[in-house]
């Protein structure tokens, strides 16, 4: 009986072996049909088994490819790199997978994919090897074809002279353009990093556009935004940015691109359109003496044909005359007859302004500069850009803006107070005093080499006592303007009237002659157009001669007849018996030098 259930055990094991060895079979049958290169390794990594796909692929036998012969289907370039790694695999007893290149049976390397894992018994201890080899050729050379294409784009991108990022849904950046790179003189490190904004966004722009672009993200939807850009040198630009998303397929965006356009020149544009229309308003509100020049004089004809052959130029001019001789009409016809006329003229009295705020008004201003400056602001110089700048009582510009001025009209450029960026300008300068600036060069109250820059064409103009021809003309305008405006219609001047106006030596000239017209036709009340006999007095007040000594400076002999003549007008300054109008010149004027010589007016008045 134990001899049978002996024979029977072995027949049974007989039997387990003979269908494991069947099973065997069959599953290396199976692994043999598959398209994909199958293989079993020893623990050193010398192969025991590989599939026939091997050697259909290879045309290597089963002898030449035993142990480690099967390195020989690599490709040479491949074959340290993969050794090393294959090695460094096998040390560590890990999964792994890495691609190479294997050479078909007719010669051709192709991509593969290959995949090993260690097999270990309950102990732990490794058995062998199984990996797997597939073809990956077809979709590596997609992807070379897909990385050509995406370094074509990206060569594409970088020729346009735009700023260019590729945004994470989050607004962060992870690529940039070459022009953007160039532009910022960044790395693509730096634009990648938390801190980029704040490095190239101009300070006043950084929470704002913050604000707006991180809403806007939000959104899903394309937006664009305004702001100042930092360049390499330094300097800010304006930029329209444009952001547009990639969204998938639940819209929500995967990538934003922006494109930055540069918009300074718009920019600019707009600040001198807004400047020129404050400066409108203000000629608007400030009422011109004149619409034309009236009048036929030889004085007169003479400054006028100066006018004509200068005005087709840019030449610099230096209009010089009296006080209320009309200069700013020179100054506007110059323009107007210039090829600047359709641009704009620009206006500025340098005797009313203030000296500390004279040079921001010319130049402009950035934020912070000084106190209250709440915003960047424009001067009027670059308001006037293409067009003409009307500079008035130039004699009266303060000696650090000299400097400025001069340079303008040597190099054609300035910088804004509170900025070390040049801002280049083209602009025709027309300036205008009643002073002598020989004199003021003179009394170092003027530089010379700024009075030579504007000295290249000057023009005199007459003052009414050297036209006395013009007088009927004006006043028959300046009745006609006066009287439309006050309704009322003359129909005649007395000759007495006449006779009068032309024998008054006119101090303020022109523009005293308009104030005593204006005067006159609201108080007459019939169609004849009478004058006050006192107002035109010769013994009218007029400043007394002051007793100066030859060695007096300049600067005294304008405050002994500023004084003589406060103490003529009891302190007023003002109005038709005012000192202003006594001595010749704009109120504006005689407080600006009041202030500037530290007079006192107010111990003039009468007790």
């Amino acid at each position: 009986m134990a001899h049978n259930r002996e024979n029977d055990m072995i027949a049974a094991q007989g039997e387990g072996l003979a269908g494991a060895q069947n099973d065997r079979g069959a599953l290396e049958a199976i692994i043999n049909l598959m398209p994909s290169i199958a293989w079993r390794a020893q623990p050193d990594g010398s192969t025991e088994f590989v599939n026939e796909r091997f050697y259909e692929y290879t045309g290597l036998t089963a002898e030449q490819a035993r142990g480690w012969g099967w390195h020989v289907a690599l490709h040479p370039d491949e074959l340290p790199r993969v050794m090393e790694y294959y090695r460094e695999h096998l040390r560590s007893g890990e999964p792994g997978e890495m691609e190479m290149r294997m050479r078909r049976f007719d010669g051709e390397y192709r991509w593969f994919l290959v995949r090993g894992v260690p097999n270990r018994d309950e102990q732990g201890e490794l058995i062998n090897w199984y990996g797997n080899s597939t073809d990956i050729d077809d979709w590596k050379r997609a992807e070379h074809k897909s990385r050509q294409r995406e370094a074509e784009l990206e060569q594409i991108v970088d020729t346009i002279a735009q700023l260019v990022l590729v945004l994470n849904p989050d607004g962060s950046a992870i690529r940039a353009n070459r022009f953007m790179l160039d532009y910022t003189g960044l790395s693509l490190e730096d634009v990648m990093a938390p801190t980029f904004r704040s490095l190239v966004f101009h300070p006043d722009d950084v929470e704002r556009v913050e604000t707006e672009r991180q809403g806007a993200l939000l959104q899903s939807a394309p937006f664009q935004l305004e702001q100042r850009i930092r360049q390499s040198s330094g300097q800010y630009r304006w930029f329209l940015i444009r952001y547009s998303p990639l969204l998938n397929e639940q819209g929500q965006p995967v990538r934003w691109y922006a494109a930055g356009l540069d918009v300074e020149a718009r920019r600019q544009a707009e600040d001198r359109t807004q400047n020129e229309n404050v400066a409108l308003r203000e000629e608007i509100i400030r009422s011109s003496m004149f619409e034309e020049i009236i009048g036929s004089s030889a004085a007169l004809r003479s400054a006028l044909k100066k006018v004509e052959k200068v005005a087709p130029s840019d030449s610099t001019v230096l209009i010089l005359g009296e006080t209320g001789t009309g200069k700013e009409l020179i100054a506007r016809s110059i323009h107007r007859l210039s090829n600047r006329a359709e641009r704009a003229f620009i206006r500025v009295n340098c005797a009313a302004i203030p000296a500390p705020l004279l040079a921001s008004e010319l130049f402009g201003h950035e934020k912070g500069a000084f106190t209250g400056a709440v915003q960047r602001r424009l001067g009027r110089f670059e308001a006037a850009e293409g067009g003409t700048i009307f500079l008035d009582e130039i004699g009266d510009l303060p000696a650090e803006t000299q400097i400025a001025l001069l340079r303008v009209l040597q190099e054609r450029e300035f910088e804004r107070v509170g900025s070390n960026q040049p801002v280049s300008v083209n602009v025709r300068v027309i300036a205008a005093t009643h002073r002598d600036l020989k004199a003021e060069v003179a009394a170092g109250r003027f530089r010379q080499d700024l009075f030579y820059r504007l000295d290249v064409f000057p023009i005199q103009v007459p003052s009414l006592r050297e036209r006395a021809d013009d007088i009927p003309l004006l006043l028959e305008y300046l009745i006609g303007r006066y009287g439309k405006r006050a309704g009322k219609r003359f129909q005649s001047i007395p000759r007495q009237t006449l006779e009068l106006i032309q024998a008054y030596h006119w101090p303020g000239n022109i523009r005293e002659l308009q104030n005593v017209v204006e005067r006159a036709v609201l108080l007459c009340d019939s169609e004849v157009f009478v004058v006050e006999e006192s107002w035109l007095r010769r013994d009218a007040p007029v400043a007394p001669a002051p007793s100066i000594a030859l060695g007096s400076s300049l600067e005294d002999r304008e405050r002994e007849m500023i004084e003589g003549a406060l103490t003529a007008c009891d302190g007023r300054v003002a109005g038709p018996r005012g000192a202003a109008v006594m001595l010749g010149m704009p109120r504006q004027t005689l407080d600006s030098r009041i202030a500037r010589l530290q007079i006192d007016k107010h111990r003039f008045k009468a007790r």
